[in-house]
């Protein structure tokens, strides 16, 4: 790789502003860049913030397929007593409860999510069945059966103060923290949703290690100094 390549392409680590899609950080990226070929070593839903590795020109682009599968951190906070039917702060409460579980309860809770477990796809997710992404049929107001997938997890209680329960998970690729989030609901039988997500890691790549997403929205930001090289040699 030439040095002019060096300067223009590489790993960009951001951590991805609330209210923000992760396809709005490539469209950026592009404008900043004039760089087509940009992508990611896996999305965050747009109330989420954190670590998205952003890879930029052909050379990084292809590192994706295997950046993707690295285990991820993420610092969770579950709402309880409100379900949407999202499975977090974005959606549309369908049901309210005024159950207040204590705190033995929530530790039993907790203790379910370790190693593997099975998880079902939430029906507002970008999966696709038979060619079909589910939140598509999910808005028109279809639910159809999902295949379960097996899933790691750790997961570690860091506070409970009704109605808020904050838990630190480290997972593997393809886990939903927002279907950890209605899990948990439904186990204690009071109903929650996912009120705030932050990825604190991804494989290597941690949060102090970001530029804050917002830089991005000047015109004129160089992203060049903030460009790091990763897994050519691999």
């Amino acid at each position: 790789m030439d040095a002019q390549t060096d300067l223009k392409e590489g790993v960009l680590l951001v951590n991805k502003p609330q209210g923000r899609t992760s396809f709005s950080l490539i469209r950026t990226l592009r404008k900043l860049t004039g760089i087509k070929k940009i992508g990611h070593a896996g999305t965050l839903d747009p109330f989420a913030t954190g670590v998205m590795v952003m890879l930029i020109g052909r050379n990084y682009t292809k590192l994706s397929d295997k950046l993707i599968f690295d285990d991820k951190e993420y610092l969770a906070e579950v709402s309880l007593g409100v379900s949407t039917d999202t499975y977090d702060c974005d959606g549309k409460v369908v049901a309210r409860s005024k159950k207040k579980p204590k705190a033995e309860e929530i530790e039993k809770v907790i203790a379910q999510f370790q190693g593997a477990i099975e998880q079902e796809p939430p029906m507002f997710s970008a999966k696709k069945v038979k060619g079909k992404k589910l939140y598509e049929l999910a808005r028109q107001g279809i639910t159809i059966e999902r295949k379960k997938a097996l899933v790691q997890v750790h997961t570690t209680l860091l506070d409970y103060t009704y109605p808020l329960l904050r838990f630190h998970v480290t997972c593997s690729k393809g886990t939903y923290i927002r279907s950890i989030a209605h899990r948990m609901g439904d186990m204690l039988s009071c109903g929650a949703h996912l009120a705030k997500l932050q990825r604190t890691r991804s494989g290597a790549f941690r949060l102090e290690e970001c530029i804050d997403g917002t830089l991005l929205d000047a015109p004129d930001f160089d992203i060049t100094p903030f460009l790091r090289s990763h897994g050519e040699e691999e």
